[in-house]
């Protein structure tokens, strides 16, 4: 398999699961907003923390206002980032690899994005936005189903899966980052009502309040960062999703057992152990937002190992060799 081919199909993936989640955080928010009322504006902003994107934003925006936000993370072709941004992206992506991916894929992929697109140019969408965040979350849905029915289950298959996967797991770790750390406005609010509601739109945003209730019942916020970190079974766990991005990482490098790992094996190895290894008490005393950087960033070096050990083109044996 070129290597040109599988950054393509990893990144296609990747992409529409970036724009998925971000179509699952402003669903929540605008939930909040009728909840909450005027103490809902303050959520905001941590959106946009959570995509890592502040500065871009100040730059084009300013003000974190509701329509501001919308407008940056979906329709924004300024935001690398934003739904429609994602979508190209993928749809590029797809466009030089339609050989390996089926038709069906690449047409659902295409409708999604011209849909979207054609979202952008509509203000009235602001207006109304919750339907049409809806409908951007179910596409994604049947763009991972038609992905799993119609492609075999080999090499490709598994590079769209590790990208997806990877995608999940960072973007659960920073809305978990962005509730604990700077979402509450006062340490008075912990244990109120409103802390109750947050903390339920966070699980809500991970489609995980009934699976949560089902494991631990009452929300309580030490249960809901140990469902979301260290979960081995629920689908947009941390954990789940390094579980299952190793075994197709695994089935890419060969599954062979008596076999000497690749630099980005051994780095996913040893997150998912980590952890697996890890106890919600002890990720809170040693801090949860310190826990979670550190995962982050032992993530991006994943990323850029598995860039390198498939992705990267091999330097040219023609290249000449330096003397000094």
């Amino acid at each position: 398999m070129l290597s040109r081919v599988a950054d393509s199909i990893f990144w296609m993936s990747r992409a529409i699961e970036r724009a998925q989640n971000i179509a699952r955080f402003i669903n929540v928010n605008l939930k909040l907003s009728l909840e909450l009322g005027p103490a809902a504006q303050s959520q905001w902003a941590p959106l946009i923390y959570t995509s890592g994107d502040q500065e871009r934003f100040a730059e084009l925006y300013g003000e974190f206002t509701q329509r501001n936000v919308i407008d940056f993370l979906a329709f924004d072709s300024k935001n690398d980032n934003s739904i429609v941004s994602c979508l190209r992206t993928a749809r590029e992506n797809a466009r030089t690899v339609r050989e390996m991916i089926s038709t069906m894929m690449w047409e659902e992929l295409n409708k999604f994005f011209l849909s979207v697109r054609a979202a952008a140019n509509d203000q009235t969408i602001l207006d109304s936005p919750y339907e049409f965040f809806t409908q951007v979350i179910l596409a994604s849905h049947l763009m991972e189903g038609i992905t799993d029915a119609t492609m075999s289950h080999d090499e490709p298959w598994h590079f769209a899966r590790l990208g997806r996967l990877l995608e999940r797991a960072d973007k659960t770790s920073r809305i978990l980052d962005v509730k604990y750390f700077i979402l509450l406005p006062s340490v008075g609010d912990v244990g109120t009502n409103i802390d109750t509601i947050q903390w339920g739109a966070l699980l809500e945003s991970a489609s995980a309040l009934e699976m949560y209730r089902k494991r631990h019942g009452r929300i309580a916020p030490e249960s809901v960062a140990d469902f979301l970190i260290l979960d081995r079974e629920f689908p947009r766990a941390m954990h789940h999703c390094l579980i299952e991005s190793e075994k197709s990482l695994s089935a890419i490098a060969g599954g062979r057992a008596d076999r000497v790992y690749n630099v980005a094996e051994q780095k996913l190895g040893r997150l998912r152990a980590d952890v697996n290894y890890s106890l919600i008490r002890e990720i809170i005393d040693g801090g949860l937002h310190e826990f979670i950087d550190g995962f982050q960033v032992k993530l991006n070096e994943v990323g850029a190992a598995i860039h390198e050990t498939f992705f990267a083109a091999p330097p040219s044996i023609l290249e000449p060799v330096s003397s000094q």
